[in-house]
């Protein structure tokens, strides 16, 4: 192996064109292909920005033609020498109207052969591919992702700059507070038996510096959550984190726009029209069974409990009775897609969300075949056909429950399911949309009592401050969650800044004086000196851009991304530590018993 000696990198491979033809250059990268044609020598050098193809024959230097036969895939190199037109051009890279004959070469490492291809189009187990994450990330497919990525945080940060935003690091080592998921704990070796937290989210902080006198602050903060993975979760995770002050959630909601309306033109060259549309959570989870719900195609909700408001049919009249709901999407002409066992798998996914079966009619040239029609009057099913627009070529679909929320998103997932599987769903389409009025508080079940839908510093409406105590389930916050194509993309909402309203919220959710001081006291005493109305929001950037790119993990864009176990196959992460790093720490482990 040689060293660089002389040479340096004078231009990029992929930003060279036909205009550079007859100039000296220097290039360095990785060989992604060698060719040895006998006499001429081709090879594909790789860099961050592209490949730029390499060319030796019979008039190169003996010792430079030498090494160019022993080069191989992976090898790293830097040569220099000159641009000229192709003979034999393609369309399949950048640069396939130039090569460069090289008149120097220095192999700076050798490279074994991967355990895969380095290219893309390759079938290999995601298992294999994240274990040799560095092979895998020099994929174009994988690598431009995180270029692109890099590029969309600096215009994130011009954008708020632009906007007389101050960027503040928040710490990262803080105290855990009872609501949210599950922290991630860091022991203190000083203080033993004392632990920090790692930050789900800046926002204490965040508001704290609202009421120090920064109107407007920023952050692409990391933050952990100590939860199960899904494909658009990981447990630690990149935040485009803002907080404003003398600000309405009307203010918010245009700044962020821009940012959003900036970022699709100068990444996608798109034209967003603005501003989005605006949709109360209430019709959200009423037409679409979603608080993010996806509108790029039809197939919404209706509400036909007043259709059977008399039947005899008594699964529907025991829900009639209960006070609950009846809710239907048809179908659209896909009688001849949806056969009786596609309907079946169709009651499955009803079920997993809630529901206790899914009814249906099934309108086809040769007569109808349905669930429950037979048990109803003409008059019933006339009015249902009506209120449905139900014709021939349709499929009905109806869930019941004495709960309308669970009977929606039942719905709305068995929507999902079939525009997934019929391409119902236009992927160039970019549909954004508000999600407000966000109920302020729901009830958990399992900790029996009110929590706070979004968190605890949330500002109720206006019209709903008499009934934190009277009536939680009645009450709606200023909240609101930027949506694209079904995807919670961001979310935030006006903050509390009254003492008194903010001890009235933390009495609502079942804090004690003592529990609210020991979480937020420092946050609470803030509050007496002065706090302006503020409020801000936070986007997932990994989600962000996920979307932007089209890809269908947010481990697609992430350099290092953790799988299901929250493990990291490339370091092996995580893994023991030796007993003094824990007797420093004061730490004795009791582990579970191995089956």
């Amino acid at each position: 192996m040689e060293t660089l000696g002389n040479l340096r990198r004078t231009r990029y491979c992929g930003e060279v064109s036909l205009a550079d033809a007859g100039q000296e250059m220097t290039v360095c990268g990785s060989i992604a292909r060698a060719r040895d044609k006998g006499g001429i020598i081709f090879a594909d050098l790789r860099d961050t920005t592209g490949i730029l193809q390499l060319v030796f024959d019979e008039d190169t230097p003996k010792e430079v033609f030498a090494k160019a036969e022993s080069l191989k895939s992976e090898y790293v190199v830097i040569c220099r020498g000159k641009l000229r037109e192709r003979a034999s051009k393609t369309d399949k890279i950048a640069t396939g109207d130039v090569e460069l004959y090289v008149s120097e070469l220095r192999v700076l490492s050798e490279a074994q052969t991967p355990p895969f291809e380095i290219r893309d189009e390759i079938n290999v187990n995601d298992d294999l591919r994240l274990r040799y994450r560095y092979l895998d990330l020099r994929r174009p497919s994988m690598h431009e992702p995180i270029v692109l990525r890099s590029k969309i945080m600096q215009i994130i940060r011009s954008y708020f700059t632009d906007n007389h935003f101050t960027e503040i690091e928040t710490p990262t080592l803080i105290k855990s507070t009872p609501e949210g998921a599950r922290d991630y704990l860091v022991p203190s070796r000083v203080q033993p038996g004392h632990f920090y937290a790692l930050p789900q989210s800046p926002q204490l902080y965040k508001q704290i510096l609202m009421l120090s006198g920064f109107d407007r602050y920023f952050q692409i903060a990391r933050c952990y959550r100590d939860e199960d993975l899904r494909a658009d979760r990981q447990p630690e995770f990149t935040q485009v984190d803002e907080e404003m002050s003398f600000v309405t959630e009307d203010d918010i909601m245009t700044v962020n726009e821009g940012l959003l309306k900036r970022l699709w033109k100068e990444m996608l060259g798109i034209d967003l029209v603005t501003p989005f549309e605006r949709m109360p959570w209430n019709d959200a989870m009423s037409r679409f069974g979603s608080d993010k719900p996806d509108t790029r195609f039809g197939l919404e909700i209706q509400d036909v409990t007043s259709v059977f408001a008399n039947t005899e049919f008594k699964p529907f009249a025991a829900v009639i009775e209960a006070k609950g709901t009846i809710r239907a999407i048809n179908a659209k002409g896909l009688a001849d897609k949806l056969s009786r066992k596609n309907i079946d798998k169709l009651g499955e996914v009803a079920k997993t969300y809630g529901a206790k079966g899914l009814a249906y009619s099934r309108l086809t040239a040769d007569g109808t075949s349905s669930s429950f029609e037979k048990f109803l009057t003409e008059e019933e099913k006339t009015a249902l056909y009506a209120a449905l627009g139900a014709e021939t070529g349709d499929v009905l679909l109806l869930v019941s429950d004495a709960d309308w929320v669970k009977a929606c998103t039942a719905l709305g997932q068995v929507r999902l399911d079939i525009a997934r599987k019929h391409d119902l769903i236009d992927n160039d389409k970019f549909n954004f949309l508000w999600v407000v009025d966000f109920p302020l508080f729901e009830y958990s079940e399992q900790e029996g009592r009110w929590m706070a839908m979004h968190h605890p510093f949330t500002m109720p409406k206006a019209e709903d401050l008499d009934k934190i105590e009277s009536d939680p389930g009645a009450c709606h916050a200023v909240a609101y969650d930027i949506v694209l194509n079904g995807v919670e993309l961001g979310g935030g909402s006006m903050r509390i800044n009254d003492p008194a309203l903010q001890d009235r919220m933390f009495k609502a959710l079942g804090f004690t004086e003592e529990k609210a001081r020991a979480s937020f006291g420092f946050l609470m005493d803030a509050y007496k000196f002065g706090a302006p109305p503020h409020g801000g929001m936070a986007y997932g950037l990994d989600r962000m851009v996920m979307l932007m790119l089209k890809k269908d993990s947010i481990r697609d864009v992430i350099a290092f991304p953790k799988v299901q176990n929250a493990g990291e196959p490339m370091s092996g992460a995580p893994d023991v530590v030796d007993e003094k790093q824990l007797a420093d720490l004061s730490i004795a482990l009791t582990l579970p018993e191995k089956e």
